[in-house]
């Protein structure tokens, strides 16, 4: 099952140009089986994310992409934004009381610095430097197929979830029409509600899925 774990709208997202309507009409057509809204520090309401999934028969689940001064957190289970988020900390507290799950969006960003990615020395240092980073400890999956992220960011992004042993996910992390269809994630079980996709983050099994070569194909 392909479900794109990290997409964004507008207005809720400002710095979008996809409607809701926009963005699930896409994923449609590029095969994916469900997404998940998860627009900047704003949660939308669980009734309204019914309202699109029912009038689209398509499956829409409920998230949000949390900024922290530790990195952007993908956080599933929550319901509200309150003062504190902006700890990574806070956010893991919140998430663990709700039962829910996270996944840390592009690591590589702020991080990865391409001039020194041709030393060998000096990536692993940035891979070590990336790896102090308590958002890493937090997750429960770590975002590593990014459709907004360069090759070269995404494999340091997989380098740095490998070091930690943790699974990865991919996602389109859409804010216009071309951004929808290129990664997402796919799950061997087959998710229908919000605590589905928290089980399946916390103890299944799932892996980044790239749509580029099912597109390129067609």
């Amino acid at each position: 099952m392909l479900i794109d774990l990290h997409t964004h709208t507008y207005p809720i997202s400002d710095d979008s140009f996809l409607s809701p309507g926009q963005l699930i009409d896409q994923a449609k057509l590029m095969g994916l089986d469900g997404i998940c809204i998860t627009d900047h520090d704003r949660f939308w309401m669980q009734r309204d994310i019914d309202e699109l999934s029912q009038k689209h028969d398509f499956l829409v689940l409920p998230g949000c992409e949390i900024t922290t001064e530790e990195g952007h957190l993908l956080v599933y289970g929550l319901q509200e934004y309150v003062f504190g988020m902006h700890k990574a900390s806070f956010v893991k507290d919140l998430v663990d009381k709700a039962g829910g799950a996270i996944v840390f969006a592009h690591p590589y960003r702020r991080n990865y610095r391409p001039e020194l990615a041709f030393s060998l020395e000096d990536y692993r240092t940035m891979i070590k430097k990336t790896c102090m980073n308590k958002a890493f400890s937090i997750s429960d999956g770590i975002e590593v197929s990014n459709g907004r992220g360069s090759s070269g960011e995404n494999t340091f992004s997989k380098d740095a979830a490998r070091l930690f042993m943790m699974r990865g996910t991919g996602a389109s992390d859409a804010h216009s029409i071309v951004d929808v269809g290129t990664y997402a994630t796919e799950f061997e079980r087959d998710i229908v509600t919000l605590d589905d996709l928290i089980n399946e983050l916390k103890f299944g099994y799932y892996r980044p899925y790239s749509l580029r070569r099912i597109s390129q194909s067609a």
